[in-house]
């Protein structure tokens, strides 16, 4: 036991870090696994929040501005900085067209496999990146995966960005038919709740946008039926435009 004691004192103080790390995740889920509504954009009645994760994308943004213009919707884009720095043009283009900008880390990766100084320069790389390219100043900020660490959540207060996860996916990044999309959906989607889709396959399989696009019209029905307008996230949480 003797020689067991000292590797047992090592790897308890670790373990211990680990935990801290871990801990926002552990502790911002319900036990039934869904978000709990500090973190999950629960807002408003009336209405839900429609966001998107991933952008910009030459092909896949492009294709949702479009319907959201014809619908007259304004939609949070949660963009990568990687992705705005490879295309500018499509950044400025969602900025230009009314919609909310908000940050989804500069490389999309797992913040729990990440140290907490790492998670700030991402996090602050991206907000930099994306107020350059769209002129606008992020509110939001949501961490690939949905997986917030002690790190996430000290470099958001850092850089005064307020965390917002969803209350319901489309899982549209499987690139399944539209209707499979719409009924994840419908599976969570409640008055005043966030909506997550992608308008981007960078982290997807190729041509997922498509089943994205491919869902709005349903998701527009679903929303008329219920009498539920859509909204970006600050007028869904409040604080205005």
């Amino acid at each position: 036991m003797t020689g067991r004691a000292p590797v047992i004192g090592l790897a308890l103080p670790a373990l211990a870090v680990g935990v801290r790390h871990a801990f926002p995740t552990l502790t911002t889920r319900r036990p039934s696994g869904s978000v709990r509504p500090r973190y999950a954009g629960q807002g408003r009645p009336g209405g839900v929040a429609l966001t998107f994760d991933d952008g910009p994308d030459p092909k896949g943004t492009p294709a949702v501005l479009e319907f959201l213009d014809a619908r007259g919707w304004r939609a949070t884009f949660f963009l990568l900085g990687s992705q705005v720095r490879r295309h500018p043009q499509v950044a400025r283009s969602i900025a230009a067209a009314g919609h909310e900008i908000a940050v989804h880390g500069y490389e999309h990766r797992n913040h729990l496999a990440r140290s907490a100084s790492w998670v700030r320069r991402d996090l602050r790389a991206a907000r930099e990146e994306i107020a350059a390219a769209t002129g606008m100043q992020p509110r939001w900020v949501r961490p690939p995966y949905g997986v917030l660490s002690a790190g996430t959540l000290a470099a958001a207060k850092e850089l005064q960005l307020t965390p917002v996860l969803w209350t319901a996916w489309g899982r549209d990044w499987e690139a399944g038919p539209a209707d499979t999309v719409m009924a994840h959906l419908r599976r969570a989607l409640r008055d005043g709740g966030t909506i997550l889709l992608h308008d981007s396959d960078c982290t997807s399989r190729p041509g997922s946008w498509r089943s994205t696009v491919g869902a709005l019209p349903l998701l527009a029905a679903d929303m008329t039926r219920r009498q539920l307008v859509v909204r970006a996230l600050d007028e869904h949480l409040g604080g205005g435009r």
